[in-house]
């Protein structure tokens, strides 16, 4: 008997069509062990760990700063007490761009977007009564990443913690600056060469720690669909394991300590399959392509973000259940770390309390929802398995195109990633705007009588002039003739084939900024200046 639907066509975030039921002929060819394999075995289908979340719960990590190293320590010392499992920094936009806070382009930036770092001080302060070996520690930064780690390092050194001891993940990811976040420096050559030598270095000297976060999340957030996150994000990872080999490493020498970082949007089943998928493609590229022997080599380990861009200015209570429902996507899709967004941040960076709401969320699906006794429950599902499968297959799409474009660089190159994800992203706002789909409280069951949210955080116009005080009498208390010692011995093995991070290090323990060390970079690598995409 037929009856009537309610629209002619239904499409999820991405826009794909959605029949009304899936049966066994969309899976069919399926099989068990080549495709999907028990939990814990080849190819990760269904989760890289025998026991998941039955053995550990994901970590709930955080993502938070903003300010001074002050602010952002009490913020860090909240969330740990609430329960927190992990830290996450967030950097200001100075200091992602390689700018102490004193320089003319820094001015009205200091302290908005996250926390202002300019030295070696300034970590001390932002990890003070933080143990570095109980703690794991997520550092969003790129083209820095190098100075970061190695400030974290010494850091270390000075609480008595070895680096074997040390965990955490650096973001790292160049690739993905040029092609969504923007916030890159130099040119892709110089760039990979700051990465492939923490690659390298923390193989043999920091063996917890993952020394890339290759991260969709920001490609996803630009306006990318699920299918392009996927695809663009594993072939940033395949071009980063090409250049570790190109470097000599051993491919099981450093592929193991990579990870991902992928963003969650509200479509839940995609989600879910998005990060199934994932797993799959990882663990057959890395064995089969690239002949990695190591099983952990195989393994795709992943962090998870519920969706910014999802969130609304317009009625942002709503945002909670939103965030709800992307964290339990992450969840069953099998994340091994998770952040979920506040509900105000569409307003401003968020408060105390809108933290707590959004850390509670994490804690109430692990402890009352029920979804971690169970390792992948939606397994055999028809639709999940045919989401899993058909984004598998439209990521192997994607590769193609790359490959001929030249490869992932190639590609940025001529901006064929952000013409892809600019044309994505302008037919899912002409949805929104033509109502094909719904954003309640915003073009859906509108207020005309919402009142607008004034309990938002405001960062102190102070912390700019404070932050300013402190670089200068950093820089007037130091050992300038040592400072310089060590910038001169950076600019010369920055010429040569060795290994950076010792003398980053050095620089570091001689309290040189942030500024001066990507400024002897800049000096001779260059800015990089994309080309305009219309």
């Amino acid at each position: 008997m037929a009856t009537a639907e309610r629209k002619e066509r239904f499409a999820g975030v991405s826009g794909r069509p959605v029949k009304r039921f899936y049966g066994p002929e969309d899976i069919a060819g399926m099989e068990y062990e080549r495709d999907l394999g028990d939990p814990g075995e080849y190819p990760f289908t269904r989760g890289i760990h025998p026991t998941m979340y039955r053995g550990k719960l994901w970590t709930m990590r955080q993502f938070a700063g903003f300010g001074t190293a002050e602010e952002t320590n009490a913020r860090f010392r909240y969330l740990l007490e609430q329960g927190q499992t992990g830290l996450s920094t967030a950097f200001d936009m100075p200091t992602l761009l390689g700018y102490d806070s004193d320089h003319p382009y820094a001015n009205g930036e200091v302290g908005k977007l996250g926390v202002a770092i300019d030295s070696l001080k300034d970590f001390e302060i932002l990890f003070e009564g933080i143990p570095l070996d109980k703690v794991s520690t997520s550092m969003t930064i790129n083209p820095p990443a190098s100075i970061m780690l190695a400030m974290y390092l010494v850091v270390a050194e000075k609480q008595g913690v070895s680096w074997d001891q040390v965990s955490g993940t650096i973001q790292n990811d160049i690739l993905k600056d040029y092609i969504a976040q923007k916030t890159y420096i130099y040119p892709p050559a110089p760039s990979m060469r700051l990465i492939t030598d923490v690659m390298a270095f923390c193989a043999r000297h920091v063996p917890k720690w993952n020394t890339i976060s290759i991260s969709g999340y920001h490609i996803r957030e630009a306006g990318a669909t699920a299918a392009q996150e996927l695809a663009f994000t594993l072939a940033d990872g395949m071009a980063y394991v090409e250049a570790g080999i190109k470097a000599g490493l051993d491919v099981d020498e450093f592929a193991p300590r990579l990870s991902f970082f992928f963003d969650v949007h509200n479509d839940f089943f995609e989600e879910i399959a998005k990060f199934r998928a994932a797993r799959r493609i990882w663990a057959r590229v890395m064995r089969e392509r690239f002949g990695a022997r190591n099983p952990r080599s195989w393994m795709l380990r992943t962090h998870a973000q519920t969706a910014g861009v999802s969130l609304t200015a317009q009625q942002p209570e709503n945002n909670i259940v939103r965030v709800t429902l992307q964290a339990l996507a992450a969840v069953l899709g099998g994340t091994q770390s998770l952040h979920t967004n506040s509900y105000d941040e569409a307003l401003a960076l968020p408060s105390e309390e809108a933290v707590r709401i959004a850390l509670r969320t994490q804690q109430i699906i692990a402890e009352e929802s029920g979804v971690a006794n169970v390792v992948d429950p939606l397994a055999g599902s028809y639709y999940v398995e045919y989401l899993t499968n058909k984004l598998e297959e439209e990521a192997y799409a994607y590769f193609e195109q790359i490959e001929a474009q030249g490869g992932v660089i190639a590609a940025i190159e001529k901006g064929w990633f952000q013409q892809q994800i600019a044309d994505s992203a302008y037919r899912f706002q002409r949805r929104v705007m033509n109502g094909d789909y719904k954003v309640v409280g915003v073009n859906a069951y509108v207020d005309p009588n919402e009142k607008p949210v004034t309990n938002i955080l405001k960062v102190n116009p102070e912390v700019q002039r404070r932050q300013i005080e402190r670089v200068r009498a950093v820089r007037a208390a130091r050992d300038q003739k040592a400072a310089e010692a060590a910038l001169a011995e950076l600019r010369r093995a920055s010429q040569t084939d060795e290994n950076l991070m010792p003398y980053i290090l050095e620089c570091v323990r001689r309290y040189c900024t942030v500024g001066e060390i990507c400024g002897v970079w800049r000096e001779l690598w260059g800015e990089y200046r994309e080309e305009s995409v219309y």
